[in-house]
């Protein structure tokens, strides 16, 4: 039997960081619609299924992002699933914030919520309690509806960049 190996990192920010890094994620697309109407939207590796009686779903966001004053103050969001076919929309979206809308890849769905087209799935969910913490938030929703799209291979994120299954 060997004896792992590892260094030590010594700054539990860096030692977040590095450990995050090394751990692959699925990625997904926020969307809502601002005070205006406009649609807004952030690219999330940190969505999670916390169960199906009721169906659940979690994700967390910077307050400190240009998608924040809306998502604080929405009731619905549209959580898209991503597949190696949307890597250009996973780019987009994790953008410049005034660019993400400008191609006309989206429509109005549920709840007047921007679909975008070409995705694995959408939940459409009804957020359900949003926890403040630090310079983040943690978004608990409940799933209200959903519509399934092709299916693809898994999108991923992994060491700052986009990677399928296949890449790694």
């Amino acid at each position: 039997m060997s004896t792992p190996s590892f260094e030590p990192v010594g700054d539990a920010v860096e030692a977040l960081k590095a450990t995050f890094r090394r751990h692959a994620s699925g990625v997904a697309i926020l969307t809502t619609v601002d005070a205006e109407g406009q649609p807004v939207a952030f690219t999330a590796t940190s969505v999670t299924s916390l169960g199906t009686n009721p169906p659940l779903v979690s994700f967390n966001v910077a307050r400190g992002s240009s998608s924040w004053p809306a998502i604080s103050e929405a009731t619905h969001v549209a959580l898209h699933t991503l597949g190696t076919d949307n890597l250009d929309l996973a780019k987009k979206m994790s953008q410049d914030h005034t660019q993400r809308f400008v191609d006309t890849d989206w429509e109005s769905g549920p709840q007047g919520l921007p679909i975008l087209a070409g995705v694995t799935s959408v939940l459409v969910l009804r957020i359900r309690q949003v926890v403040e913490i630090e310079a983040n938030a943690v978004l608990i929703a409940d799933v209200v509806d959903g519509l399934i799209g092709a299916e693809q291979r898994p999108l991923l994120y992994f060491k700052r960049d986009y990677y399928t299954a296949g890449d790694l």
